[in-house]
């Protein structure tokens, strides 16, 4: 609990794709953030994530495909993450081949890196 209020947590997620490239743009709708990721495996369906209170999504800018997730509460940061990635499973198809989706990538703190 003392971490996650004097550090607190960061995750990366990286997108992955083979074809079709992922688009994800953070968006605030009556005071909520809301992820919203358009053009997985070439869908015209846009698929919205809202985060939960307290999480921020920031997209890096010098690293390709990458967004973090941060806040204080881990457990939120997690599951919003997790949310993203349920939002990105592949249905009907071979997963073995159809590996697209976002995933996180690193875990830790946000004042690690400072």
């Amino acid at each position: 609990m003392i971490t996650g209020v004097t550090k607190g947590f960061k995750y990366k997620m990286r997108f992955c794709y083979a074809h079709f490239p992922i688009n994800v743009a953070g968006v605030q709708t009556n005071g909520k953030d809301i992820v919203e990721i358009r053009n997985f495996l070439g869908e015209k369906q846009v698929r919205r994530v809202e985060l939960l209170e307290g999480v921020k999504y920031f997209r890096t800018p010098d690293v390709k495909d990458q967004i973090e997730i941060s806040g204080i509460d881990v457990a939120k940061v997690s599951l919003s993450c997790a949310q993203i990635q349920q939002a990105t499973a592949v249905k009907n198809k071979d997963i073995r081949k159809f590996l697209d989706g976002i995933y996180v990538s690193n875990k830790g703190h946000i004042k690690d890196e400072i």
